[in-house]
């Protein structure tokens, strides 16, 4: 039995990079890849829940949650698995619905209050990135000795990487490898056409380069002969209020980046307001 008596939802990603320019026209990026097992059955982002009509998001078709997301309002909502909690487990919650309720949110800022009141019991460890054109945060549960617990975190101005370690952890050796190498890189342009403006961020998402210490899992794209991998790929721009381009882009490679590639997802219903 999942506790508090939903059926469950499990889903989530493997590493999400944000941008966060507070003056530019796009002032928030968000891309990540999507780490699970291959055969696992997904949809690629879409209407896909009826009682949710103004969420755009991947369905894991499994449980029926997802793992990243857009609504009509440009709030963006995308969750991972915790440091060694892959997968679902008996008596707690599915991390998938997470998004979902993030979703169900008109800004960032309410999204965050609300879910910043979670129950660290209830799941196993996450990781939850919660944005908009003005506020994004991290939302992580975290195992300790003394009991679970919850922190909220704002994130700051730049380039930031979740990985299942949590915010720019440098315990994370994806962290440390590639964190700096997207702060390096070329920052995306939306406004090019298609998917030419992230070719930077492209060929890091795609990239298969790995330290031996932690093998082919310390990869942005992982390829591995255990049945999992990099299934698919997100890349996500919100316009500021004054952008011309009043339009989210929602791009989706729906396999490995690298050998997939990106296209659009349709978010005509969308408005933003915040």
């Amino acid at each position: 039995m999942v506790k508090g008596g939903r059926s469950g939802y499990e889903s989530g990603m493997c590493t999400v990079v944000v941008l966060r320019r507070r003056d530019h026209g796009w002032p928030l990026i968000l891309a990540g890849n999507r780490d699970e097992m291959i055969d696992r059955p997904w949809l690629p982002p879409g209407r896909h829940w009826p009682d949710r009509p103004e969420v755009v998001a991947g369905r894991d078709e499994l449980a029926g949650g997802t793992w990243v997301g857009i609504n009509d309002y440009g709030v963006i909502a995308a969750i991972l698995n915790g440091h060694g909690a892959l997968g679902p487990a008996e008596g707690y919650r599915s991390r998938g619905e997470l998004p979902l309720e993030v979703l169900d949110h008109a800004d960032a800022a309410s999204a965050a209050e609300a879910l910043g009141d979670v129950n660290p019991n209830a799941y196993r460890p996450f990781n939850l990135v919660i944005a908009d054109n003005r506020d994004a945060y991290c939302l992580s549960v975290m195992a300790a000795d003394w009991g679970a617990r919850a922190e909220l975190k704002p994130l700051p101005e730049g380039v930031s990487m979740i990985t299942a370690r949590g915010l720019n952890d440098q315990r994370s050796p994806r962290t440390r490898t590639y964190l700096p190498q997207f702060r390096r890189a070329g920052a995306p342009d939306p406004d090019a056409p298609d998917a030419s403006g992230w070719s930077d961020w492209r060929a890091l998402w795609a990239s298969r380069i790995h330290g031996t210490a932690e093998g082919a899992d310390g990869a942005m794209t992982i390829v591995t002969d255990r049945g999992f991998g990099t299934v698919c790929s997100s890349l996500i721009a919100l316009p500021a209020v004054d952008n011309a381009s009043d339009q989210p882009i929602f791009l989706f490679a729906p396999g490995r980046p690298g050998d997939t590639g990106f296209e659009p997802i349709e978010l005509a219903a969308l408005g933003v307001e915040t």
